[in-house]
C-alpha cells in the first residue's frame, strides 16, 4: 500500500473511532440523572414542570400497599445538602405526623431516577420527602376535601420553602390538588407491621383551615414581643403573639396571618428572608 493510501486509511480509522466514542458519550449523557434533588439541582424558580399533555385516567390507580422493606441503599445518607441547606434524615418514621402544604411533580421527572434509584413514574402512588427514611409509606389527607391516599416515599424533595411533601401526578389528581398545584394536607407515616394502627388514630378535621406563617416560638415572652415589634416596624401586617403549652412548656409564638393561600404564605416567607428571618414555618389550624 502506498504511503498516501496508508495515511488516508489511518485517518479514516481514527475518525471512525472518534465517531463511535462520541456516540457512546451521547448515550451516557442521555441516561436518567442519578438523583433528583442533588446539590447541583436548579433552584425551584427554574424548575419548570407539567402534567401530561394527554393524561390517563388515574381514578383506579390503587394506593400503595404498605409492606416491610429494608432501607433503600441510596437516598438515606444523612446529613445531606441541597441548594445550600442541610437536611437530617429521621432515624425512624415512627409516630411521624405533620400538617403543611403539599405540591406535586410531573413529566419533567418522568423516567428519571429517584433518590432511591428507582425510576419515577407519574402514574404510580409515590412521593418525595426531605427527611423520612426511604422507603416510608404515608397516608396523605387533603384537609379541605377529605380525600386521602397512601403513597410510598422513595424520593427526596420538595426543596421549596413551605412544602412538606411532593406527590406524584397520580396522587395529586386523586387528592384534587393537581389544578391548583398545592393543597393543605396531613402526612401520617404508616407502620407496615401494624395494619390496624389507623383504626386508633383520630381523623383530622376536614373543611376550611387557616394558614399562618410562624416566625418563631419563644420561652421568654419579652423576646417574642421584641420580634413582633420588629416585624411591625418593618411594615408587616396581621402580626400577633399567642401563648401555647407544648410538652409541658409554655411557648410564646409570633405569627403572621391568616394568609389567603399558599402563594401569599410564599410571598411572606420570601419577604421575611429578605430581612434575614429564614427559620420560619407554616402552621395550619
Amino acid at each position: 500500500m502506498k504511503p498516501a493510501s496508508r495515511l488516508a486509511g489511518i485517518i479514516t480509522a481514527l475518525m471512525l473511532v472518534l465517531l463511535l466514542v462520541g456516540c457512546g458519550h451521547r448515550n451516557v449523557r442521555a441516561l436518567p440523572e442519578p438523583r433528583r434533588g442533588e446539590a447541583v439541582a436548579r433552584p425551584p424558580a427554574d424548575d419548570r414542570d407539567a402534567a401530561p399533555v394527554t393524561p390517563r385516567d388515574v381514578s383506579n390507580v390503587p394506593d400503595a400497599v404498605p409492606r416491610l422493606e429494608p432501607r433503600a441503599r441510596y437516598g438515606n445518607h444523612s446529613p445531606y445538602t441541597v441548594l445550600g441547606r442541610s437536611y437530617q434524615v429521621l432515624p425512624s418514621a415512627d409516630n411521624y405526623v405533620e400538617r403543611g402544604i403539599a405540591s406535586w411533580y410531573g413529566t419533567k421527572f418522568h423516567g428519571r431516577l429517584t433518590s432511591s434509584r428507582e425510576p419515577y413514574d407519574i402514574y404510580q402512588m409515590t412521593a418525595a420527602h426531605k427527611t423520612l427514611p426511604l422507603p416510608t409509606y404515608v397516608r396523605v389527607t387533603h384537609l379541605e376535601n377529605g380525600k386521602s391516599v397512601v403513597v410510598r416515599v422513595n424520593d427526596r424533595g420538595p426543596f421549596h420553602d413551605n412544602r412538606i411533601i411532593d406527590l406524584s401526578y397520580a396522587a395529586a389528581v386523586r387528592l384534587g390538588i393537581q389544578a391548583q398545584g398545592t393543597g393543605l394536607v396531613e402526612v401520617r407515616a404508616l407502620n407496615p407491621a401494624d395494619p390496624g394502627q389507623e383504626s386508633t388514630v383520630e381523623r383530622p378535621r376536614i373543611g376550611p383551615h387557616r394558614v399562618y406563617v410562624q416566625v418563631g416560638a419563644f420561652n421568654d415572652r419579652d423576646n417574642a414581643r421584641r420580634v413582633k415589634d420588629r416585624l411591625e416596624d418593618l411594615g408587616f401586617k396581621r402580626v400577633f403573639l399567642d401563648r401555647v403549652i407544648s410538652s409541658g412548656h409554655v411557648l410564646h409564638r409570633v405569627r403572621i396571618g391568616p394568609t389567603r393561600d399558599a402563594a401569599e404564605a410564599d410571598a411572606l416567607t420570601a419577604r421575611l428572608a429578605g430581612h434575614g428571618m429564614t427559620s420560619v414555618a407554616i402552621a395550619i389550624e
